[in-house]
């Protein structure tokens, strides 16, 4: 049997952002597979550019990466109470894109954030933001990374026992949502 797709979209664009560092440890815990990084640095999404040149490119390979993956992780910082504008506007716009995508897809969601509650807010909310896709949202354990610039080692895995032991758990429950 080939290795399962694991597709892990970073709600931070920044290259070294804790959400990207964290996704890379959630692929490690999840196992052998093949791991994808989706990008989310897209055009805003604006009707009229839809309706004038309908829906662009990377957005619909976004769509077909979701489409063809056994399984997605997505990490979310908090700006403001609430996920990033980049995660928020890709969602919009796969929605826009040919087919659906997220329907029945297994899912774990995270987040990583300064603050001490580790993106909680955020988290909720774009469960939240979820629920039209009707994706396969696992509803736990939890992982919110608090003072996530300060939880990697220089290796970038995780530093804390109990973070680790967490990430592992739902990695491990995504890799059983996987319908073989």
């Amino acid at each position: 049997m080939a290795e399962p797709v694991l597709l892990t979209l970073s709600g931070s664009l920044r290259r070294g952002a804790t959400n990207r560092m964290l996704l890379k440890e959630a692929a490690r815990l999840f196992g052998p597979c093949t791991h994808v990084e989706g990008d989310l640095n897209l055009p805003l999404y604006n009707g009229d550019d839809e309706d004038r040149d309908g829906v662009p490119a990377a957005v619909q390979a976004l769509a077909d990466q979701i489409a063809s993956a056994d399984a997605v992780a997505i990490s979310t910082p908090e700006y403001n109470k609430g996920p990033s504008g980049a995660l928020k506007n890709a969602l919009d716009w796969v929605s826009r894109a040919d087919g659906k995508p997220w329907s029945n897809k297994p899912v774990a969601v995270m987040s990583a954030a300064a603050g001490r509650a580790g993106g909680e807010r955020a988290q909720m909310i774009l469960r939240s933001f979820m629920v039209p896709f009707q994706p396969r949202i696992l509803q736990g354990p939890e992982m919110h990374l608090a003072d996530s610039s300060n939880e990697f080692d220089e290796n970038g895995q995780l530093k804390s026992e109990l973070y680790c032991k967490t990430l592992e758990t739902l990695m491990q429950k995504l890799r059983s949502e996987i319908v073989g």
